[in-house]
């Protein structure tokens, strides 16, 4: 960004202004320029010339120059990162070009078949690849205009983000102006990564501490909270960074977006901080897979977390003529690195009660950083496993990350015990409420067949609350364990005979927060059918299922005599759903509890049930899968059943659609193996609800 003329004049005037008794409003632009330098040279360059309290006192010399004078305050100054005012909300506004997510690849095998795809598309025998580190943080969008930021997004649902340009000014790797006119663009959209470094989460967490409060788990949670805080200053404190690596549109023509590479030298030149040293520009897939090999053994040495490495095809013509799907580039692909992996000591085991009754054993560990977050507790899902694997309390243990994502006991290391370690033996009776555990034959997992146990009682409720269910907002599992442990809730009906008065006594329950409790539960009555009967929690009955068997029936007691063949009629119903759903109603006390419930004014009657032999769609089966940009999912089903269409909940022959969104993973690839199956996008689904 600066020749080695211009550094020197910067560390000239530098002296200078800190010699200086005092700097005249007409050195303020000088002044400017100065911490402008030392911000690059200290947060985009990690190499300062200027000790912390330096800095600071030129940076009061210009706070108080512009307080004296206001009318000389610049949009870019670096006293306007900060800002004063709390922001109220986040409005959401749209990208200018979709925010798509990357095609994942774990091993040389998915990398190999990616290049031999974009060869077959372009043609050509070997295709160049830039090749940069995959950072693990939050992703941003960013709008320059005339050399001005003009706007900072969350990536959001891809299509639109959340405006956070306030919290953005606050990242001083983020140039508040960058000279792109001087190259001919005037409008650039660029996007990027905020992290938080290794040492920047120690130096945050150990701060909460001594603040008596929680660390955070891992520095991507911490980067992705700082964005959408409130207060712009408390962003400023947390010491954020960002990575810039792609331009997603720009104005003009400049030579150097011809390539990835290019883009990431002249955003690297105008001040940003983007991967140009950690990036390599190779030549076919073989070098690049090697590359990346190498890259994942220094995974650990760097200063920040990476989850992998992203390939780009180079040439942006290249780019074009590749394309993309309805939810990722053909032109871009994400190698994750394989799990991380780390030994604690399996310190306990507790046993937890789910709302149907299964006792799941959970692993209790030593807490152990692994792969960006802190591990303190594993699934260790049943007896099976336990024995499968010898575990003991006491135990040293081998625990990964599988994907990144969902942590897993690997192995135990034997030959580290020291003798002192206590066999887990498996309760036979419920840990909650000692009734005794019954095992189906052919399934792995104890149950607690009391379906008046506490822990079952309050997983119903939650469930019963749940967004997807009755969607009763302001009662959360927080609260229904509050209420129940307080007395004043005991069982799902009585959700709607609860005591206001003796809760408006509780801490916290101002007259606002408990008006708004007794709405949303006035307003659950009136939740179609299909809500209710997935928030009874029927073993092995979903949303889709629920929507099927609402569908079946006039009022929800018709199930109770329903025969097993009348059930598996049903779309989607098989031998387990079936017997599970008589089982249900043909448990009187499930019954009583319904007539309780219509009581109390809920609707068991569908009323919804509509005669949609007529539609445009009737009779054909719709799926839905991945993120929708321009809808929830709920709401495209409703769109579908309302033109005749019926929902499934799998891929098979009896599919007709399939309608993806972004992220769209398994369900994809098996109906692409079906011939019957129509793929659709989501705007291709609204035109077919048009026709």
């Amino acid at each position: 960004m600066y020749t080695s003329e211009q550094v020197k004049q910067l560390q000239h005037q530098t002296k200078a202004l800190l010699k200086a008794d005092m700097i005249s409003k007409n050195e303020m632009e000088s002044l400017r320029d100065v911490l402008r330098f030392h911000e690059y040279r200290y947060y985009v360059l990690n190499d300062p010339f200027l000790a912390d309290y330096e800095y600071d006192q030129l940076y009061q010399w210009l706070v108080k120059l512009e307080k004296a004078h206001p009318e000389l305050i610049t949009a870019d100054s670096p006293t306007q990162r900060v800002g004063t005012s709390l922001n109220q909300a986040f409005v959401t506004v749209p990208h200018l070009v979709p925010m798509l997510s990357l095609d994942n690849s774990y091993n040389a095998a998915d990398l190999l078949d990616f290049d031999r795809k974009a060869r077959e598309i372009t043609g050509l025998d070997s295709i160049e690849y830039c090749v940069e580190p995959k950072f693990d943080g939050a992703s941003i969008s960013l709008i320059y205009e005339n050399d001005l930021l003009t706007r900072g997004a969350t990536r959001g649902d891809g299509v639109e983000g959340e405006d956070i340009t306030q919290n953005i000014r606050q990242i001083r790797s983020i140039p508040l102006s960058a000279p792109f006119l001087a190259n001919g663009v005037r409008q650039i959209e660029i996007r990027g990564e905020i992290i938080l470094s290794k040492q920047s989460f120690e130096v945050y967490n150990e701060k909460l501490i001594d603040q008596g409060l929680s660390p955070l788990a891992n520095p991507r949670n911490a980067a992705s909270g700082s964005l959408r805080m409130k207060d712009p200053r408390e962003v400023a404190e947390r010491n954020l960074d960002a990575f810039l690596y792609h331009v997603s549109y720009h104005t003009g023509h400049p030579e150097a977006l011809n390539t990835h590479s290019g883009s990431l030298d002249l955003l690297w030149d105008l001040g940003f901080r983007t991967p140009k040293k950690e990036k390599k520009v190779l030549q076919g897939i073989d070098a690049v897979i090697a590359y990346c090999m190498d890259f994942e053994t220094k995974r650990d040495d760097l200063p920040y977390e990476i989850d992998g490495m992203v390939v780009k095809v180079n040439t942006i013509n290249l780019q074009d003529k590749l394309g993309m799907t309805s939810h990722h580039p053909r032109w871009a692909i994400a190698f994750k690195f394989k799990a991380r992996q780390a030994t604690t000591t399996l310190t306990g085991l507790e046993f937890q009660v789910g709302r149907t009754g299964a006792v799941t054993p959970v692993a209790k560990l030593e807490p152990v950083y692994l792969g960006g977050v802190t591990v303190s507790s594993i699934s260790v899902h049943n007896e099976e496993y336990i024995v499968q694997k010898d575990l003991k309390i006491g135990d040293t243990v081998l625990i990964e990350r599988a994907g990144d994502v969902i942590p897993q006991i690997v192995k135990v290391l034997p030959e580290l015990r020291t003798g002192e370690e206590e066999p887990i033996i498996f309760p036979k009776t419920c840990p909650v409420c000692g009734n005794d555990l019954f095992k189906e034959e052919g399934e792995a997992v104890w149950r607690c067949i009391n379906i008046e146990c506490e822990a079952q009682v309050m997983e119903r409720i939650i469930h019963f609350v749940s967004k997807d269910a009755m969607d009763i907002k302001n009662f959360g599992e927080a609260n229904v364990r509050r209420f129940y442990e307080q007395g004043l809730l005991k069982d799902i009906p009585g959700i709607y005979q609860l005591d206001y008065e003796k809760i408006g006594g509780l801490e916290g329950f101002g007259k606002k927060s408990l008006d708004n409790l007794q709405t949303a539960i006035e307003a659950s009555k009136q939740q179609p059918l299909y809500r209710l009967i997935y928030g009874l929690g029927i073993r092995f009955v979903g949303e889709t299922t629920a929507k099927t068997l609402a569908n079946s029936v006039n009022h929800i007691l018709d199930f109770a005599n329903k025969t097993e063949e009348e059930l598996l009629a049903l779309e989607d119903v098989g031998t387990k759903v079936a017997k599970s759903i008589q089982g249900f109603f043909h448990n009187p006390s499930n019954i009583e509890m319904l007539k309780q419930l219509e009581g109390q004014g809920l609707q068991l009657i569908n009323q919804k049930k509509e005669a949609v032999a007529a539609g445009s769609l009737s009779g054909q089966t719709f799926l839905f899968t991945g993120t929708l940009g321009k809808m929830k999912r709920s709401e495209a089903e409703a769109m579908a059943e309302a033109h005749g269409g019926v929902i499934v909940s799998g891929v098979s022959s009896k599919l007709n659609y399939l309608v993806v969104g972004e992220d769209a993973g398994s369900k994809l690839e098996k109906a692409k193996k079906i011939n019957t199956v129509k793929i659709l996008t989501e705007d291709e689904f609204l035109a077919l609800l048009a026709d």
